[in-house]
């Protein structure tokens, strides 16, 4: 049953994947994700729904076990945080290219290198843009609170299945540590494997006879072939774009300035906007909930009304080039972020507003 908890971030995460109905997850330690696993292990989920929880001897190894369990039209999910995404990359563009359903949770650190353990928003570039080779997209929700953490999982799943494609959740370091209430989802029960068959046998590797066999790679050596796959891929990220895209308007209405943010950037910066009410400045905010796809078109609608905008993130400047590709360039567009594990604070986004904007 639901219930409200006080929960960190990677936990509710955690707990969600129980109560999504996954089957499996497959993963690795590493700052500041390992509650994920930590938990997984602690609440023993294959006791509650029969889930397997497995400890990898690798990030790449963690993801291969993702596309074999994937093959058979499980439920299964990864985690790790920002250089361990890196050494999955390759499993991931695998996942894509043999269009399998499967969530991967990036709760970011910053870099390059090993970096720092504390937030970041630098991976926006691998997320949004492929990170692994060839042509292929991830859906990217980027959540902003521990609800959202907790949300996320079962949309996260639905958008998988949906596309037959790996969907990413692109959390950070201050959400995935960081405690709040959740309101956590009644359980879903597991797919039985009759029950699995029916709904994913048609492409799913099931081991069921009497019909043509299914078969799951991402290869294919006759250029024509490889050509109608990578065109069958575009499709589904088009449709992805007409149907699946989320963002926040808050306080836009009548807005002047525009600042655009995502996850905990976007929980700040919605502080920034309030403190600039009080000053008598129309500000407002576009928070991006899917990261891909983009809301260019809101973007574009507001760069008719607005006077200049600020893209905020914990980055050196990443998501400001699809703001300014979105906005076509009609307005002013700047950046502030910190990086370093530094988190900017309200005041500090207000003060970024007024001197690179507004002046």
């Amino acid at each position: 049953m639901s219930e409200l908890k006080l929960m960190k971030g990677n936990e509710a995460l955690a707990e969600a994947a129980i109560r999504a109905g996954a089957d499996a997850y497959f993963g690795y330690p590493i700052t500041p994700q390992s509650e994920v696993i930590e938990y997984l292990m602690t609440e023993q989920p294959e006791k509650r729904t029969g889930m397997v929880v497995l400890q990898a001897e690798s990030e790449i190894a963690a993801i291969n076990m993702v596309y074999g369990a994937a093959s058979t039209g499980k439920k299964v999910l990864t985690s790790s945080s920002s250089p361990g995404i890196s050494l999955k990359l390759e499993g991931i563009s695998y996942l894509a290219g043999a269009e399998l359903p499967a969530v991967i949770v990036n709760v970011v650190r910053g870099g390059p290198g090993l970096g720092t353990i504390q937030p970041s928003q630098a991976d926006y570039f691998q997320s949004v843009k492929g990170g692994g080779h060839g042509d292929y997209k991830l859906y990217v929700l980027a959540p902003a609170s521990v609800q959202e953490m907790s949300d996320f999982v079962e949309d996260a799943f639905d958008i998988a299945f949906k596309y037959r494609a790996p969907v990413l959740i692109l959390s950070d370091g201050l959400i995935g540590q960081m405690m709040e209430k959740v309101q956590l989802k009644d359980q879903k029960p597991r797919l039985t494997d009759e029950q699995l068959i029916e709904k994913n046998g048609s492409w799913a590797v099931t081991g069921r006879k009497n019909r043509e066999r299914n078969i799951i790679t991402s290869l294919d050596l006759e250029s024509e072939k490889m050509e109608k796959r990578v065109h069958r891929l575009m499709k589904k990220y088009e449709q992805m774009e007409k149907e699946d895209l989320r963002y926040e308007k808050i306080l836009c209405d009548d807005a002047e300035y525009l600042i655009v943010a995502y996850g905990s950037s976007a929980r700040i910066s919605q502080k920034a906007v309030e403190l600039a009410r009080k000053k008598g400045i129309k500000a407002g905010l576009l928070r991006p909930i899917t990261l891909f796809p983009y809301p260019k078109q809101q973007l574009l609608e507001l760069a008719d009304q607005v006077k200049g905008i600020l893209s905020v993130e914990l980055n050196a400047g990443q998501m400001i080039e699809d703001v300014q590709l979105s906005v076509q360039f009609k307005v002013p567009v700047e950046h502030f972020g910190r990086t370093g594990g530094i988190i900017h604070t309200p005041e500090e986004v207000l003060e970024a507003l007024e001197q690179k904007i507004i002046k």
